[in-house]
Protein backbone atom coordinates (compact mmCIF):
# COMPACT_ATOMS: atom_id res chain seq x y z
CA UNK A 1 0.00 0.00 0.00
CA UNK A 2 2.89 2.63 1.05
CA UNK A 3 4.74 2.06 -2.64
CA UNK A 4 1.36 2.41 -4.46
CA UNK A 5 0.04 5.69 -2.70
CA UNK A 6 0.52 8.47 -5.36
CA UNK A 7 1.68 11.68 -3.34
CA UNK A 8 -0.73 14.19 -1.87
CA UNK A 9 -3.47 11.61 -2.29
CA UNK A 10 -6.92 12.39 -1.14
CA UNK A 11 -6.62 11.16 2.19
CA UNK A 12 -3.07 13.00 3.20
CA UNK A 13 -5.64 15.96 2.68
CA UNK A 14 -8.52 14.68 4.44
CA UNK A 15 -6.47 14.06 7.32
CA UNK A 16 -4.30 17.32 7.44
CA UNK A 17 -7.55 19.55 7.32
CA UNK A 18 -8.94 17.43 10.34
CA UNK A 19 -5.29 18.40 11.90
CA UNK A 20 -5.85 21.85 11.24
CA UNK A 21 -9.10 22.37 12.52
CA UNK A 22 -8.98 20.39 15.63
CA UNK A 23 -9.14 21.85 18.76
CA UNK A 24 -6.32 22.11 21.33
CA UNK A 25 -8.85 19.71 23.84
CA UNK A 26 -8.29 17.16 20.75
CA UNK A 27 -4.44 17.63 20.34
CA UNK A 28 -4.86 20.01 17.71
CA UNK A 29 -3.43 23.86 18.13
CA UNK A 30 -5.67 25.89 16.34
CA UNK A 31 -4.18 29.42 18.62
CA UNK A 32 -0.77 28.23 17.25
CA UNK A 33 -2.23 28.02 13.66
CA UNK A 34 -3.95 31.61 13.99
CA UNK A 35 -0.92 33.19 15.36
CA UNK A 36 0.74 31.68 11.92
CA UNK A 37 -1.83 32.69 9.42
CA UNK A 38 -1.56 36.18 11.11
CA UNK A 39 2.11 36.88 11.53
CA UNK A 40 2.47 35.91 7.81
CA UNK A 41 -0.39 37.78 6.61
CA UNK A 42 0.71 40.91 8.24
CA UNK A 43 4.14 40.42 6.88
CA UNK A 44 3.20 40.02 3.51
CA UNK A 45 1.04 42.96 3.94
CA UNK A 46 4.22 45.10 4.84
CA UNK A 47 6.44 43.52 2.22
CA UNK A 48 3.95 44.41 -0.60
CA UNK A 49 3.01 47.86 0.73
CA UNK A 50 6.33 49.12 1.37
CA UNK A 51 7.63 47.81 -1.72
CA UNK A 52 4.43 49.83 -3.70
CA UNK A 53 4.78 52.95 -1.47
CA UNK A 54 9.53 52.51 -2.37
CA UNK A 55 7.92 52.38 -6.31
CA UNK A 56 5.65 55.10 -6.10
CA UNK A 57 7.89 57.37 -4.33
CA UNK A 58 10.54 56.41 -7.22
CA UNK A 59 8.23 57.24 -10.00
CA UNK A 60 6.89 60.99 -8.40
CA UNK A 61 10.39 61.52 -7.72
CA UNK A 62 11.76 61.13 -11.21
CA UNK A 63 8.86 62.57 -13.05
CA UNK A 64 8.70 65.63 -11.59
CA UNK A 65 12.43 65.53 -12.43
CA UNK A 66 12.06 64.72 -15.89
CA UNK A 67 8.80 66.55 -16.58
CA UNK A 68 10.81 70.13 -15.26
CA UNK A 69 14.28 69.84 -15.86
CA UNK A 70 16.30 69.42 -18.62
CA UNK A 71 17.55 65.57 -19.87
CA UNK A 72 20.66 67.05 -21.03
CA UNK A 73 22.07 70.83 -19.92
CA UNK A 74 24.50 71.74 -22.55
CA UNK A 75 27.16 74.60 -21.57
CA UNK A 76 30.73 75.71 -22.66
CA UNK A 77 34.06 75.21 -20.91
CA UNK A 78 33.99 79.57 -20.87
CA UNK A 79 36.73 81.94 -20.69
CA UNK A 80 38.17 83.27 -17.38
CA UNK A 81 37.24 87.01 -16.58
CA UNK A 82 39.49 89.39 -15.39
CA UNK A 83 37.87 89.79 -12.10
CA UNK A 84 38.62 86.13 -11.56
CA UNK A 85 35.52 84.91 -12.49
CA UNK A 86 34.41 82.29 -15.44
CA UNK A 87 32.24 83.49 -18.11
CA UNK A 88 30.51 80.35 -19.67
CA UNK A 89 27.98 81.87 -22.18
CA UNK A 90 27.35 81.22 -25.28
CA UNK A 91 27.66 83.44 -27.88
CA UNK A 92 26.46 81.89 -31.43
CA UNK A 93 23.54 79.73 -29.45
CA UNK A 94 21.58 78.96 -32.24
CA UNK A 95 23.58 77.51 -34.53
CA UNK A 96 24.58 75.21 -31.79
CA UNK A 97 21.02 74.56 -30.98
CA UNK A 98 20.51 73.62 -34.29
CA UNK A 99 23.76 71.14 -34.08
CA UNK A 100 22.14 69.78 -31.05
CA UNK A 101 18.54 69.12 -32.92
CA UNK A 102 19.89 67.04 -35.39
CA UNK A 103 21.16 64.43 -33.18
CA UNK A 104 19.19 61.33 -33.16
CA UNK A 105 17.13 60.92 -30.04
CA UNK A 106 16.85 64.69 -29.28
CA UNK A 107 13.47 65.83 -29.24
CA UNK A 108 13.99 69.54 -27.98
CA UNK A 109 16.60 71.89 -28.05
CA UNK A 110 15.82 75.63 -25.68
CA UNK A 111 18.18 78.08 -25.28
CA UNK A 112 17.60 79.29 -21.23
CA UNK A 113 19.23 82.67 -19.47
CA UNK A 114 19.47 81.63 -15.77
CA UNK A 115 20.13 84.05 -13.14
CA UNK A 116 19.15 84.30 -9.52
CA UNK A 117 17.51 87.58 -8.25
CA UNK A 118 15.98 88.28 -5.11
CA UNK A 119 11.83 88.74 -5.40
CA UNK A 120 9.83 91.20 -3.43
CA UNK A 121 6.17 92.22 -3.08
CA UNK A 122 5.71 94.91 -0.50
CA UNK A 123 7.70 93.46 2.46
CA UNK A 124 8.17 90.09 1.52
CA UNK A 125 10.87 89.11 -0.26
CA UNK A 126 11.93 85.36 -1.86
CA UNK A 127 14.97 84.24 -3.43
CA UNK A 128 14.29 82.77 -6.78
CA UNK A 129 16.32 81.38 -9.92
CA UNK A 130 14.92 83.11 -12.93
CA UNK A 131 14.95 80.81 -16.17
CA UNK A 132 14.87 83.29 -19.35
CA UNK A 133 13.13 80.70 -22.00
CA UNK A 134 11.31 81.50 -25.42
CA UNK A 135 7.22 81.02 -24.72
CA UNK A 136 7.56 78.42 -27.59
CA UNK A 137 9.80 76.65 -25.88
CA UNK A 138 7.92 76.82 -22.18
CA UNK A 139 4.77 75.32 -23.54
CA UNK A 140 7.07 71.95 -24.10
CA UNK A 141 7.93 71.29 -20.54
CA UNK A 142 5.34 69.39 -19.17
CA UNK A 143 4.98 70.02 -15.50
CA UNK A 144 5.02 73.60 -16.27
CA UNK A 145 2.34 73.57 -19.66
CA UNK A 146 0.33 70.89 -17.86
CA UNK A 147 0.99 71.32 -14.00
CA UNK A 148 -0.52 69.89 -11.16
CA UNK A 149 -2.48 73.13 -10.35
CA UNK A 150 -2.37 76.68 -12.21
CA UNK A 151 -3.41 80.08 -12.33
CA UNK A 152 -3.32 82.45 -15.13
CA UNK A 153 -2.82 82.18 -18.20
CA UNK A 154 -0.03 80.71 -19.69
CA UNK A 155 -0.50 82.34 -22.98
CA UNK A 156 0.21 85.91 -21.60
CA UNK A 157 3.94 84.88 -20.07
CA UNK A 158 4.93 86.96 -22.89
CA UNK A 159 3.44 89.94 -20.66
CA UNK A 160 4.91 88.90 -17.88
CA UNK A 161 6.91 86.35 -15.73
CA UNK A 162 5.37 83.13 -14.16
CA UNK A 163 6.53 81.80 -11.24
CA UNK A 164 6.15 78.75 -9.00
CA UNK A 165 3.28 78.58 -5.99
CA UNK A 166 5.90 78.23 -3.81
CA UNK A 167 7.34 81.49 -4.48
CA UNK A 168 3.92 83.45 -4.82
CA UNK A 169 3.12 81.88 -1.18
CA UNK A 170 6.29 83.81 0.00
CA UNK A 171 5.43 86.65 -1.17
CA UNK A 172 1.97 86.89 -0.82
CA UNK A 173 1.64 87.86 -4.53
CA UNK A 174 -1.17 86.40 -6.92
CA UNK A 175 -2.01 86.68 -10.89
CA UNK A 176 -1.90 90.39 -12.01
CA UNK A 177 0.16 91.26 -8.86
CA UNK A 178 3.57 92.97 -9.58
CA UNK A 179 6.60 92.07 -7.87
CA UNK A 180 10.11 93.22 -8.41
CA UNK A 181 13.32 91.40 -9.30
CA UNK A 182 16.62 92.61 -7.98
CA UNK A 183 19.93 91.55 -9.15
CA UNK A 184 23.20 92.35 -8.08
CA UNK A 185 24.62 92.37 -11.13
CA UNK A 186 22.54 95.03 -12.71
CA UNK A 187 23.17 98.36 -14.65
CA UNK A 188 27.01 99.08 -15.53
CA UNK A 189 27.93 102.87 -15.06
CA UNK A 190 30.82 105.01 -14.80
CA UNK A 191 30.95 104.56 -10.93
CA UNK A 192 30.84 100.49 -11.60
CA UNK A 193 27.93 97.87 -11.63
CA UNK A 194 25.02 99.25 -9.66
CA UNK A 195 22.00 96.70 -8.69
CA UNK A 196 19.40 96.20 -11.83
CA UNK A 197 15.70 96.42 -10.33
CA UNK A 198 12.84 95.53 -12.46
CA UNK A 199 8.63 95.13 -12.05
CA UNK A 200 7.07 92.50 -13.75
CA UNK A 201 3.22 91.59 -13.33
CA UNK A 202 2.37 88.29 -12.59
CA UNK A 203 0.25 86.64 -15.45
CA UNK A 204 1.06 82.62 -14.37
CA UNK A 205 1.39 80.12 -11.38
CA UNK A 206 2.15 76.86 -11.54
CA UNK A 207 2.33 73.77 -9.01
CA UNK A 208 5.15 71.31 -10.80
CA UNK A 209 4.66 69.08 -8.23
CA UNK A 210 7.96 68.99 -6.01
CA UNK A 211 8.85 71.81 -3.59
CA UNK A 212 12.00 72.84 -4.49
CA UNK A 213 11.19 74.06 -7.92
CA UNK A 214 7.67 75.57 -6.90
CA UNK A 215 9.42 77.35 -4.23
CA UNK A 216 12.58 78.75 -6.03
CA UNK A 217 11.60 78.92 -9.45
CA UNK A 218 10.35 81.20 -11.88
CA UNK A 219 10.34 81.89 -15.75
CA UNK A 220 10.83 85.09 -17.98
CA UNK A 221 10.95 85.52 -21.34
CA UNK A 222 14.57 85.10 -23.30
CA UNK A 223 14.58 88.65 -23.99
CA UNK A 224 13.56 89.98 -21.35
CA UNK A 225 16.20 87.67 -19.19
CA UNK A 226 19.22 88.58 -21.50
CA UNK A 227 18.59 92.44 -20.61
CA UNK A 228 18.10 92.26 -17.21
CA UNK A 229 21.22 89.84 -16.84
CA UNK A 230 23.45 91.81 -19.63
CA UNK A 231 23.18 88.70 -22.15
CA UNK A 232 22.07 90.69 -24.91
CA UNK A 233 22.91 88.18 -28.44
CA UNK A 234 23.83 85.31 -25.93
CA UNK A 235 22.57 82.06 -24.02
CA UNK A 236 23.63 80.91 -20.55
CA UNK A 237 22.48 77.32 -21.29
CA UNK A 238 20.66 74.81 -23.59
CA UNK A 239 18.30 72.93 -22.35
CA UNK A 240 18.10 69.22 -24.25
CA UNK A 241 15.02 67.23 -23.79
CA UNK A 242 15.50 63.48 -25.13
CA UNK A 243 13.02 60.89 -26.27
CA UNK A 244 14.28 57.97 -23.75
CA UNK A 245 15.33 59.57 -20.54
CA UNK A 246 15.73 56.46 -18.98
CA UNK A 247 18.68 55.09 -21.53
CA UNK A 248 20.42 58.83 -21.48
CA UNK A 249 24.09 57.81 -21.66
CA UNK A 250 24.21 56.98 -25.14
CA UNK A 251 22.14 60.36 -26.93
CA UNK A 252 24.38 62.48 -24.02
CA UNK A 253 26.94 61.36 -25.66
CA UNK A 254 26.07 62.21 -29.15
CA UNK A 255 25.34 65.67 -27.86
CA UNK A 256 28.92 66.11 -26.58
CA UNK A 257 29.83 65.71 -29.76
CA UNK A 258 28.00 67.86 -31.61
CA UNK A 259 28.80 70.78 -29.05
CA UNK A 260 31.88 70.62 -30.33
CA UNK A 261 35.26 71.16 -28.25
CA UNK A 262 34.24 73.69 -26.14
CA UNK A 263 31.32 71.83 -24.84
CA UNK A 264 29.83 69.72 -21.57
CA UNK A 265 27.29 68.26 -20.84
CA UNK A 266 25.31 67.37 -17.68
CA UNK A 267 22.47 64.78 -17.39
CA UNK A 268 19.50 64.40 -15.25
CA UNK A 269 21.50 61.39 -13.90
CA UNK A 270 24.78 63.74 -13.06
CA UNK A 271 22.28 65.86 -11.03
CA UNK A 272 20.22 63.44 -9.31
CA UNK A 273 23.32 60.70 -8.31
CA UNK A 274 23.18 61.34 -5.19
CA UNK A 275 19.52 60.87 -4.28
CA UNK A 276 18.98 57.94 -6.74
CA UNK A 277 21.70 55.87 -5.29
CA UNK A 278 20.04 56.88 -1.48
CA UNK A 279 16.87 55.34 -2.93
CA UNK A 280 18.77 52.28 -4.52
CA UNK A 281 19.99 51.18 -0.77
CA UNK A 282 17.28 51.96 1.24
CA UNK A 283 15.29 49.59 -1.45
CA UNK A 284 17.69 46.48 -1.03
CA UNK A 285 18.09 47.34 3.09
CA UNK A 286 13.98 47.48 2.79
CA UNK A 287 13.49 44.83 1.04
CA UNK A 288 16.13 42.63 3.50
CA UNK A 289 14.44 43.92 6.49
CA UNK A 290 11.46 42.68 5.35
CA UNK A 291 12.62 39.73 4.00
CA UNK A 292 13.64 39.18 7.68
CA UNK A 293 10.39 39.71 9.03
CA UNK A 294 8.40 37.19 6.94
CA UNK A 295 10.83 34.81 7.81
CA UNK A 296 10.07 35.50 11.66
CA UNK A 297 6.71 35.23 10.79
CA UNK A 298 7.08 31.60 8.61
CA UNK A 299 9.10 30.01 11.72
CA UNK A 300 5.88 30.29 13.79
CA UNK A 301 4.84 28.03 11.24
CA UNK A 302 7.77 25.60 12.27
CA UNK A 303 6.64 26.14 16.11
CA UNK A 304 3.07 25.29 15.77
CA UNK A 305 4.01 22.24 13.73
CA UNK A 306 6.45 20.79 16.00
CA UNK A 307 3.61 21.15 18.93
CA UNK A 308 1.10 19.05 16.48
CA UNK A 309 3.73 16.71 15.70
CA UNK A 310 4.10 16.22 19.86
CA UNK A 311 0.13 16.28 20.23
CA UNK A 312 -0.23 13.57 17.19
CA UNK A 313 2.12 11.13 18.26
CA UNK A 314 -0.27 8.25 19.02
CA UNK A 315 -1.95 9.06 15.35
CA UNK A 316 1.22 8.78 13.69
CA UNK A 317 2.12 5.66 15.01
CA UNK A 318 -1.46 4.31 14.84
CA UNK A 319 -0.96 5.46 10.77
CA UNK A 320 2.57 4.17 10.82
CA UNK A 321 1.39 0.69 12.01
CA UNK A 322 -1.41 0.97 9.30
CA UNK A 323 0.56 0.97 6.84
CA UNK A 324 0.87 4.92 5.91
CA UNK A 325 4.60 5.64 4.60
CA UNK A 326 6.98 8.08 6.06
CA UNK A 327 6.34 10.14 2.89
CA UNK A 328 2.39 10.29 3.42
CA UNK A 329 3.27 11.43 6.88
CA UNK A 330 5.86 13.96 5.56
CA UNK A 331 3.32 15.44 3.26
CA UNK A 332 0.25 15.13 5.82
CA UNK A 333 2.52 17.70 7.92
CA UNK A 334 3.85 19.84 4.68
CA UNK A 335 0.23 20.01 3.59
CA UNK A 336 -0.74 21.59 7.74
CA UNK A 337 2.33 24.12 7.45
CA UNK A 338 1.98 25.16 3.65
CA UNK A 339 -1.65 25.95 4.12
CA UNK A 340 -1.18 28.39 6.48
CA UNK A 341 1.52 29.92 4.60
CA UNK A 342 -0.92 29.61 1.31
CA UNK A 343 -3.97 31.21 3.00
CA UNK A 344 -1.50 33.97 5.07
CA UNK A 345 -0.20 34.94 1.86
CA UNK A 346 -3.15 35.35 -0.25
CA UNK A 347 -4.59 37.25 2.93
CA UNK A 348 -1.32 39.59 3.11
CA UNK A 349 -1.53 39.93 -1.10
CA UNK A 350 -5.00 41.20 -0.69
CA UNK A 351 -4.30 43.70 1.86
CA UNK A 352 -1.33 45.14 0.65
CA UNK A 353 -3.19 45.42 -2.94
CA UNK A 354 -5.63 47.49 -1.02
CA UNK A 355 -3.26 49.95 0.65
CA UNK A 356 -1.89 50.57 -2.56
CA UNK A 357 -4.84 51.26 -4.29
CA UNK A 358 -6.08 53.55 -1.12
CA UNK A 359 -3.18 54.87 -0.42
CA UNK A 360 -4.64 58.25 -0.42
CA UNK A 361 -7.33 57.73 1.87
CA UNK A 362 -5.51 55.87 3.92
CA UNK A 363 -2.61 58.70 4.25
CA UNK A 364 -5.28 61.34 4.28
CA UNK A 365 -7.04 59.68 7.83
CA UNK A 366 -3.20 59.50 9.39
CA UNK A 367 -2.67 63.16 8.49
CA UNK A 368 -5.65 64.08 10.24
CA UNK A 369 -5.11 62.24 13.38
CA UNK A 370 -1.51 63.74 13.32
CA UNK A 371 -2.82 67.21 12.87
CA UNK A 372 -1.64 67.56 9.03
CA UNK A 373 2.21 66.93 10.22
CA UNK A 374 2.39 63.55 9.00
CA UNK A 375 4.36 64.76 5.39
CA UNK A 376 6.07 67.73 5.39
CA UNK A 377 7.17 68.56 1.33
CA UNK A 378 9.81 70.79 2.43
CA UNK A 379 11.89 67.72 3.29
CA UNK A 380 10.67 65.13 1.07
CA UNK A 381 10.36 67.47 -1.89
CA UNK A 382 7.22 66.35 -3.00
CA UNK A 383 3.27 66.92 -1.57
CA UNK A 384 2.19 63.72 -1.34
CA UNK A 385 2.96 59.84 0.07
CA UNK A 386 2.50 58.14 -3.53
CA UNK A 387 2.37 54.47 -4.46
CA UNK A 388 2.28 52.38 -7.34
CA UNK A 389 1.38 48.63 -7.52
CA UNK A 390 3.40 46.52 -9.89
CA UNK A 391 3.13 43.24 -10.53
CA UNK A 392 6.90 41.89 -10.03
CA UNK A 393 6.46 43.70 -6.45
CA UNK A 394 3.81 41.52 -5.72
CA UNK A 395 5.11 38.57 -7.22
CA UNK A 396 8.31 38.43 -5.65
CA UNK A 397 6.43 39.21 -2.04
CA UNK A 398 4.51 35.73 -2.80
CA UNK A 399 7.61 33.82 -3.89
CA UNK A 400 9.26 35.12 -0.95
CA UNK A 401 6.57 34.23 1.14
CA UNK A 402 5.71 30.83 0.05
CA UNK A 403 9.46 29.71 -0.57
CA UNK A 404 9.89 30.94 3.34
CA UNK A 405 6.73 28.67 4.03
CA UNK A 406 7.25 25.68 2.61
CA UNK A 407 10.96 25.40 3.58
CA UNK A 408 10.79 25.76 7.00
CA UNK A 409 7.94 23.26 6.99
CA UNK A 410 10.16 20.18 5.60
CA UNK A 411 11.93 20.17 9.14
CA UNK A 412 9.44 19.54 11.62
CA UNK A 413 7.24 17.45 8.49
CA UNK A 414 10.71 15.21 7.82
CA UNK A 415 10.78 14.72 11.96
CA UNK A 416 7.15 13.33 12.30
CA UNK A 417 7.87 11.12 9.20
CA UNK A 418 10.92 9.73 11.04
CA UNK A 419 8.72 8.71 14.05
CA UNK A 420 9.09 5.43 15.45
CA UNK A 421 5.93 3.98 15.55
CA UNK A 422 6.99 1.83 18.32
CA UNK A 423 8.56 4.57 20.49
CA UNK A 424 5.26 6.67 19.83
CA UNK A 425 2.93 3.69 21.03
CA UNK A 426 5.22 2.34 24.14
CA UNK A 427 3.38 4.43 26.53
CA UNK A 428 -0.27 4.16 25.19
Amino acid sequence: MAQNTPPFAPFEWMIAWRYLRARRAEGGVSVMTWISLIGITLAVFALIATLAVRSGFRAEFVDTILGANAHVTVYEMGTVQPSGGIDRSIDDYEALADSVRAVDGVTRVAPLVRGQVMASLGSNNAGVEIFGIAPDDLLTIPRIADPEDAQGDIGRFGEGIAIGSGVARALGAGVGDTIRIISPNGVKTAFGVSPRVNGYEITYIFTAGRYDIDRTRAYLPIAEAQSFFNYEGRASELEVMVADPDNVDPVANAILRAAGDEGLIWTWRDASSGFLNALDIEDNVMFVILSILVLIAAMNIVSGLIMLVKNKGRDIGILRTMGLSEGSVLRVFFICGAFTGLIGTALGVILGCLFALYVDQIFGIVNWLSGGNAWDPSIRGIYFLPAKLQLGDVLSAVALSLGLSFIVTIFPARRAARMNPVEALRYE
